[in-house]
């Protein structure tokens, strides 16, 4: 049986869950030892064990009641660049055994990818203009600046449709859906893009950003580590965007909307994205697993969203799920069926 917690202690549990891997993955960039593992179990099997052994309800904050959420994502945000050069550091030096390394270059892809990409996604959906830039320029950091385009204006748009890129279909395994969704949605952002900017200076265009901006975070890698941590970081902005994709692989794999006779989708609804209840990688991943809301309400800030009523339900948390999802026969066994009775 789960149990309530009330609203401010679970806004406690999101600063938490999210800033507790910063010294360990930081204080391991320097040292190595025990923080690097105790950063990678943190994020592997103490997330998993939480979320299976201790049944928590977190219900939605009002926006009104936790004004600091901004201010937990900005804080983020900002430790982020640091972290990442450090890491990087730690990674090109000679200071770390390869066994650190390897456990330390695990740990901050899983934390990027999973709470920086969280964090940056939800900076990008903030009005105010210093927010979305900030989530902007993590994006560009984990060089994958282009979902700040292709995210709202094709994603939002067009998912649980064949014109959405980052929709996965029944069948499709995560590694081919990786490339094509990748490439679909880079080319889709700049499509969306184009359209919206005609006439104005390309030095303005976010493609430009995008691109410059990775050139730049890639230069400053190599005064960092030199050509070797240039490659580390391209390494490990990959990994962290594997994470990515495979969230978005999990959260939509198999669900479409249906199309009226005008070629017209019908409303997103609940029922176009999989969610997690499991308290613990919701709260480290911003509440990212109630996904249905988030689409429903794309500018409502992550403490307030809710579980729906008639979502669908992934079997386990959104990561365990994405680990499974790496093994296709697996997955299929598990989430074919579950699509098929969704559709029927």
């Amino acid at each position: 049986m789960a149990c309530y917690i009330d609203p401010m202690r679970s806004m406690i549990l999101f600063s938490l869950a999210t800033l507790l891997p910063v010294p360990l993955l930081a204080l391991g960039a320097v040292s190595g030892g025990w923080c690097t593992a105790l950063a990678l179990v943190y994020l592997t099997g103490l997330t998993f064990t939480l979320d299976t052994l201790i049944k928590i309800v977190t219900p939605p904050v009002p926006e009104s009641e936790f004004p600091a959420a901004n201010g937990l994502s900005v804080v983020l945000a900002v430790l982020h660049f640091p972290l990442l050069g450090l890491i990087v550091f730690g990674l090109a030096g000679d200071t770390l055994s390869t066994v650190a390394k390897i456990a330390l270059f695990l740990a901050a892809g899983m934390y990027f990818g999973q709470v920086g990409n969280s964090n940056a996604h939800e900076l990008i959906h903030r009005g105010a203009r210093h927010l979305h830039q900030l989530g902007k320029w993590v994006y560009i950091s984990l060089l994958f600046g282009h979902h700040t385009s292709a995210h709202p204006l094709v994603h939002h748009r067009f998912v649980a449709t064949d014109m959405d890129p980052n929709t996965s279909r029944l069948g499709e395994t995560y590694y081919a859906y990786l490339p094509r969704a990748w490439i679909g949605s880079f080319k889709a952002g700049l499509k969306a893009e184009n359209a919206r900017r005609k006439g104005q200076p390309l030095w303005t265009h976010p493609y430009a950003h995008y691109i410059g901006g990775a050139v730049l975070m890639i230069a400053i890698a190599a005064v960092i580590g030199g050509l070797k941590g240039a490659a580390i970081y391209v390494l490990l902005a990959g990994y962290a965007q594997s994470q990515l994709m495979l969230s978005d692989y999990v959260q939509h794999y198999g669900l479409t909307r249906k199309i009226d006779e005008n070629g017209k989708p019908e409303p997103v609804g609940a029922k176009h994205s999989w969610n997690s209840p499991h308290w613990f990688s919701s709260a480290l991943m911003l509440n990212a697993p109630r996904h249905s809301d988030h689409h429903a309400h794309p500018s409502r800030e992550y403490p307030a969203l809710d579980l729906p009523v008639d979502g669908p339900m992934l079997p386990r948390s959104l990561p365990t799920m994405a680990t499974l999802a790496l093994f296709p026969s697996r997955w299929f066994k598990v989430m074919n069926p579950r699509v098929r009775r969704l559709r029927a």
